[in-house]
């Protein structure tokens, strides 16, 4: 039984000041290294090993590739002045559908790095009045300012990566 917090459960909150932006962004950039510390070395059996239902290590990865694209997309919403951020699938179905079990972990990694960067090179390129517009979470119906929306994605990252350290230690 998995001890982290089921992530459509979670609530927030963003009530932090806006000068925490730094931060977030040093966070989101360690990302990428923390993974792949995380799982080089761990075998393919170790890796892909699934629980009925539930996905890998590997596949945790893959999500985490996966969802690159909508949080540029979001990024997107706040530089245009969107009235809604980008949804997403609440289904995940581009991971199930993936079979990141068979793709080669040295290119999830690699792809995940470079979203990762085109993501905070988008970012780090904004005026910075647009860090505290805030848009409409379309699942979580509350108002969050692009820096809340980065948060979010830093969160989002260590759910992720603290499942996939439970998965590798259950695995021994």
């Amino acid at each position: 039984m998995s001890q982290v917090p089921v992530w459509f459960e979670r609530k927030f909150d963003f009530s932090f000041p806006a000068e925490l932006l730094p931060n977030l962004r040093a966070r989101l950039r360690g990302t990428p290294a923390r993974l792949e510390e995380t799982l080089r070395g761990g075998t393919y059996e170790i890796l892909a090993k699934k629980a009925p239902e539930k996905w890998s290590a590997q596949e945790h990865a893959g999500h985490l590739l996966d969802l690159e694209p909508l949080w540029l997309a979001r990024v997107g919403d706040y530089m245009v002045g969107s009235l809604e951020l980008t949804p997403t699938d609440l289904q995940n179905r581009k991971t199930d559908e993936a079979n990141h079990n068979w793709h080669p972990l040295e290119e999830i990694l690699a792809g995940f790095r470079a979203a990762r960067e085109r993501l905070l090179k988008r970012v780090d390129g904004l005026d910075p009045s647009l860090f505290t517009r805030a848009i409409p979470h379309p699942r979580l119906k509350i108002p969050m300012r692009l820096v809340d929306h980065l948060y979010f994605v830093a969160e989002h990252d260590d759910h992720h990566l603290a499942r996939i350290w439970e998965l590798l230690n259950e695995a021994g």
